[in-house]
């Protein structure tokens, strides 16, 4: 069956479709869901590994993550930043894909909306956390 306007794909991909927000949390919660899962399990083995090995294993350890008197390093801070962002990214954009499973949002205006809630929800939730930690 011949197209009628010869100039359009058979079938769309991606040079045809105009990126947009909604794109954008559909690949982060892709990528969010497997960074945390291969580096959490990746910091999981290595943590358990080295409580299995004896007091020196785990004071390495530690010693990758923390300075001198306990608090977070520069690799700590980056690690853990980015593990509870990616960790507030696929919930909200979870919570978005709950709403859009119920027939909800799938308007243009409210689903560019939402996606873009999802990602300020997700950097605003990380800050707060993080400034609640520090005054702890």
């Amino acid at each position: 069956m011949a197209s009628r306007n010869p100039a359009r794909p058979l079938s769309p991909h991606l040079q045809v479709y105009k990126w947009g927000p909604h794109m954008l949390v559909s690949i982060l919660h892709r990528v969010t869901g497997s960074g945390m899962a291969t580096v959490g399990s990746i910091l999981l083995v290595w943590w358990l590994a080295a409580i299995a090995a004896g007091d020196q294993a785990y004071a390495t350890f530690v010693d990758v993550f923390t300075t001198d008197t306990g608090r977070l390093n520069i690799l700590g801070y980056i690690i853990a930043v980015g593990l509870t962002l990616s960790l507030f990214q696929h919930m909200m954009t979870g919570i978005r894909h709950m709403v859009l499973d119920i027939g909800a949002g799938y308007e243009l205006k409210r689903n560019k909306m939402g996606a873009i809630a999802t990602m300020v929800a997700s950097v605003a939730l990380t800050i707060v956390f993080w400034l609640y930690m520090g005054i702890k």
